[in-house]
């Protein structure tokens, strides 16, 4: 036997890291499905990516439901514990949605949108440190051929945290929810709406 052919077993943090994430359960809304790992960033690591689609009628989606947001949530390992995370986990995500023109023209989007995230990891009891992220609105207009498309919209939120365990379960809930919040569905019962946020500030 080929000793040196064989796979090294994958450290046991990481495994009971992924593991917690398979315990998750999404809103119905919520497609999740496994993505590449990236090469090159970690050691070891997981992808996901997620679509938000609103069924169009009741019974599951269909070829007819509307996208709503998108997503990815990655989970880097460095047993090395790299300084700049601060530990040996790293979570990596990104969510965007498309947004009603009048929305993104709203000073407080962006703070809000962050917000929304800090919100989900904390209600959830997620433990976490060193969260940075950047969130981006986009509008824009389409000329000659793409006339008829008229004014576009969308919010986007790149953001990375290191989780201070190996549950994994509660970062990712709130991932999920980050994402139907920016799709504009209505919250879970410890969610905020983007219209309660708009009265609070106005």
């Amino acid at each position: 036997m080929n000793d040196a052919a064989q796979t090294p077993p994958l450290p046991a943090l990481f495994v009971a890291a992924c593991a917690s994430m398979e315990s998750v359960d999404f809103r119905s809304e919520l497609t999740v499905r496994p993505l590449p790992s990236p090469a090159g960033v970690a050691p070891y690591s997981i992808a996901l990516a997620a679509d938000v689609l609103a069924a169009e009628s009741a019974g599951g989606h269909t070829a007819s439901d509307s996208l709503h947001g998108a997503g990815r949530f990655i989970l880097l390992y460095d047993p090395e514990e790299p300084a700049a995370w601060g530990g040996a986990f790293r979570v990596v995500c990104f969510a965007q949605a498309p947004l009603e023109n009048e929305i993104a023209l709203d000073p407080f989007l962006a703070d809000v949108t962050w917000s929304w995230l800090v919100d989900a990891l904390d209600s959830r009891g997620a433990r976490y440190d060193n969260a940075s992220g950047t969130a981006t609105r986009t509008l824009s207009t389409g000329f000659g051929e793409l006339t008829d498309q008229g004014d576009a919209a969308q919010i986007e939120l790149r953001a990375s945290w290191s989780p201070l365990d190996t549950d994994m379960s509660t970062q990712l809930q709130a991932w999920g929810e980050l994402l139907c919040m920016l799709a504009g569905l209505p919250p879970s019962a410890d969610a905020v709406s983007l219209a309660a946020h708009r009265r609070e500030r106005g």
